[in-house]
């Protein structure tokens, strides 16, 4: 792919849901944190990659990815919901032929997972991982959506695109597909499952970024 599409890892959620000591995408994985074990596995799957996040959590982002590649929000942010973080993220990376949007508290999705959706994109408009032939993370858009991802905000997140398009499931042997963390007993599944899987360690920092 000379122009691959990108990944869009959404990072700015509130979190309220979980119940722990303090953000979920800021609990350990294996020494790492659970938003640095995802970014580390997009870096992993060669696609470029834009990651919108909030101040809070802009210094665990940078410990994996370079600061041109994070889009930070501010304080108020947050309260217009997933549709304008994902709208940022599409915007940040106009010139892709597509974009994945990767929820960031799901840390067991492979690299090759993300890389067969954005392959997809090649012949399909929207297109989502599957396990099993359940529909989970990341869902897949090819360019001509540009004009209807980067329009979104507030809690209209990308679900009523792909109502409306025909979409493409893409079966994958990765149960991390359908393994978010939204609450303490979720989190100790996923740690569960990637100590079972032996997965590698995040990348290394990205030092001096720019």
């Amino acid at each position: 792919m000379n122009n691959p599409p990108a990944i869009v890892v959404l990072a700015a959620g509130p979190g309220r849901r979980f119940a722990g000591d303090s953000h979920k995408l800021a609990q350990h994985l294996h020494g790492h944190s659970v938003l640095e074990t995802t970014l580390a596995q997009a870096v992993r799957s060669g696609l470029p990659l834009v990651v919108v996040t909030t101040s809070a959590l802009a210094p665990l982002a940078v410990r994996v990815v370079a600061l041109r590649d994070i889009v930070e929000i501010d304080a108020a942010a947050p309260a217009r919901g997933i549709g304008h973080s994902i709208a940022l993220g599409v915007g940040a990376r106009a010139n892709a032929s597509g974009w994945l949007l990767m929820p960031a508290d799901m840390p067991l999705v492979q690299p090759t997972t993300m890389r067969a959706v954005a392959e997809a994109l090649a012949l399909h408009a929207v297109a989502f991982a599957q396990h099993r032939g359940l529909p989970g993370q990341p869902v897949g858009f090819a360019g001509e959506m540009y004009s209807e991802l980067v329009q979104l905000s507030g809690e209209h997140d990308a679900h009523r695109i792909v109502a409306r398009y025909p979409a493409q499931g893409v079966e994958v042997d990765d149960a991390g597909v359908l393994m978010g963390i939204d609450n303490v007993a979720q989190l100790g599944a996923v740690r569960a499952a990637l100590a079972q899987r032996s997965l590698l360690v995040p990348a290394q920092p990205v030092s001096g970024a720019d």
